[in-house]
C-alpha cells in the first residue's frame, strides 16, 4: 500500500479532524450522562 505524499498527509489531517470530532462527542456523552445522572437523583 504505498501512496503519495500528498495524500498521506491529507489522510493524516482528515484523520485528526475525526478524532477531534469523536473526542467532542465522547465529553459530550460524557456530559449527557452527569445531566441525566442528575436529573435521576432529583427525581428519586
Amino acid at each position: 500500500m504505498s501512496m503519495p505524499t500528498k495524500k498521506k498527509s491529507s489522510t493524516k489531517k482528515v484523520a485528526k479532524k475525526v478524532t477531534k470530532k469523536a473526542a467532542k462527542k465522547v465529553v459530550a456523552k460524557k456530559a449527557a450522562k452527569k445531566v441525566a445522572k442528575k436529573t435521576v437523583t432529583k427525581k428519586t
